[in-house]
């Protein structure tokens, strides 16, 4: 099994009943289509409230989007409330509003979603702030040469490097499917790092760090490539992450 797709009968504690069947599951929905999928999910529930790693993900699910929390549930926070800091090291610390993110130039990208388990939303609309603009603003120090982003749901980490960061497909992004980020999407405001799976595009995101030295992020912990790029997708080349 590839580096970058862990074994999923090693991480959580799934019973081994539970894994076989879900496995059984995921050959006959190949063949019997939807609506043993459908049947499955409204047994399950939202696939990624009961399934965070991704292992309902091993069977056809249709392109579209799925609940993923790594903590079973987080708090919602609105416009009032919501805060990004950006801190670490930088000339000038920052602390942004939902309004003040709104206020700034915003980016369009339609681009592919890829889960690294298998699963591909193509064509989705993101609207949102470049994260190199954000880092223009605070002006990184001469030692900081990556970025450790985190999730207001107190666990999920994430990491770039800086040059990764400053890609203009990497957005703090604020709408996606035509509509403001809803809260089971990441929102009121998540990452989006188009060229990468999509476990690097952290959700919920509440805090910007300037590092010296990428700090691997929760995924990389269970054995995720820390460089997630998707390969021949997202217009680019398998031989060319930078493009």
């Amino acid at each position: 099994m590839p580096a970058d797709r862990p074994d999923p009968l090693g991480g959580a504690p799934v019973g081994r009943r539970i894994v076989l069947g879900l496995l059984g599951l995921g050959a006959l929905g190949i063949v019997t289509g939807t609506a043993l999928q459908d049947g499955v999910s409204n047994l399950l529930g939202p696939i990624e409230t009961r399934d965070p790693t991704g292992l309902v993900g091993l069977f056809p699910a249709g392109d579209t989007f799925r609940y993923y929390s790594v903590t079973g549930s987080v708090e919602q926070q609105g416009a009032r409330d919501y805060r990004l800091d950006i801190s670490g090291l930088v000339q000038r610390p920052a602390r942004h509003t939902l309004a003040d993110l709104q206020a700034m130039p915003q980016t369009t990208l339609v681009r592919d979603f890829q889960c690294v388990t298998g699963w591909r939303v193509p064509d989705v609309p993101w609207v949102g702030v470049q994260l190199g603009y954000l880092l223009d603003l605070v002006g990184p120090t001469r030692g900081a040469d990556a970025v450790r982003l985190t999730s207001f749901d107190g666990i999920y980490t994430e990491s770039l490097t800086l040059e990764q960061a400053r890609r203009p497909d990497v957005l703090v992004a604020l709408r996606m499917l035509g509509a403001p980020v809803t809260h089971d999407h990441g929102g009121p405001v998540r990452l989006y790092v188009a060229p990468m799976y999509g476990y690097k595009s952290l959700k919920w995101l509440s805090g910007v760090e300037l590092t010296r030295g990428v700090v691997p992020g929760y995924w990389e912990g269970s054995g995720y490539e820390i460089d997630g790029w998707v390969g021949a997708s997202n217009g680019r080349t398998a031989d060319d992450p930078t493009s």
